[in-house]
């Protein structure tokens, strides 16, 4: 008997013999999820933060000149003066003015829009889906500079067939002017965005189970009511993700009033904060200003894309 009882007291329990392959399978895990983050992580480093790095860096330093200023100058640690002065630029708050109304106008256009197009198609009204798919999307295949440049074309006077077939109808239109210059900036960034984020809705759509719709349209909800009241909130968030993405491509434009800058003295060389950072760094040899407002501006876009990101959570909390 006690020959039966030591040998029942020293076997392993069943949870120890299996701690072994929980602890292996735990182990290959992580080395999983090691190599596939490993690519990003390395990407991330060299992409985004060394040179975020290196502009606070730059950001702290400028160039001293001794003297009259002839030859070469010193660099110098100056601090926080570059931040100073760039906000204290009149210059570049109002290129914020101008960043900030260009986004009240694009970032609700090109969503409900893209929206709209994509519930169109999702709903069957239209014939030849793939085609309007392909139609819609292909400026967005064009390069941005490429559809800045077709656009300055139709909005320069004496060269555009646009304005020309207005006049012939009386119609004085004038793209480049003071009130119109910036709508006609947003046109140029819808058209070419407006497929993008229609094709990501779509996508969206077409993943919701057709369950859902068919119990809806058995309860008598029409086309109008079932797209506003089931689809779009099933796909909330792509609606977030499609804003956050805009909010953050208009903080960032450049390319289309850039081009303008050479056509319109309405655009000038301070126009947006990528104008001035462009203006600071090669026109100015200024690197320690536009350093800092580089790092100003990716200060501002983190705060609104958690902002935006904190509001979408709060909304999906309480539905």
């Amino acid at each position: 008997m006690s020959t039966v009882t030591s040998s029942r007291r020293t076997a392993p329990p069943p949870a120890a013999a299996a701690d072994p392959p929980r602890r292996t399978g735990r182990r290959q895990q992580r080395i999983a999820a090691t190599v596939l983050l490993t690519p990003f992580t390395a990407l991330l480093i060299a992409v985004f933060l060394v040179p975020v790095g290196y502009a606070i860096y730059l950001s702290l330093f400028g160039e001293d000149h001794s003297g009259l200023g002839f030859g070469g100058g010193e660099t110098v640690f100056t601090g926080l003066r570059s931040y100073l002065a760039v906000l204290q630029d009149p210059s570049f708050l109002s290129g914020f003015g101008t960043i900030a109304l260009y986004c009240v106008i694009f970032v609700p256009t090109v969503v409900i829009s893209a929206l709209a197009l994509a519930l169109l198609l999702d709903s069957g009204l239209i014939r030849l889906r793939r085609t309007s798919q392909m139609l819609l999307y292909l400026p967005h295949a064009v390069p941005g500079i490429i559809a800045a440049v077709i656009w300055l074309y139709l909005y320069t006077p004496g060269l555009s067939p646009v304005i020309k077939l207005f006049a012939q109808a009386d119609i004085t239109v004038d793209f480049l002017g003071l009130h119109t210059v910036l709508p006609s900036i947003v046109n140029i960034a819808l058209w070419s965005g407006l497929g993008y984020n229609m094709i990501i809705f779509y996508a969206a759509l077409q993943a919701l189970p057709r369950e859902v719709i068919e119990a809806a349209t058995i309860d008598g909800a029409g086309g109008i009511r079932t797209a506003l009241q089931v689809k779009v909130p099933i796909i909330r968030g792509s609606v977030v993700m499609v804003c956050m993405f805009s909010l953050i491509g208009a903080l960032q434009l450049f390319t289309e009033p850039m081009l303008m800058n050479q056509a319109t003295p309405m655009v000038n060389s301070r126009f947006t904060p990528n104008m001035y950072i462009y203006d600071a760094a090669f026109r100015r040899n200024n690197y320690g200003l536009a350093s800092a407002a580089s790092v100003i501006l990716l200060i501002v876009t983190c705060v609104l894309s958690y902002a935006v990101t904190r509001w979408s959570g709060r909304r999906e909390r309480r539905a």
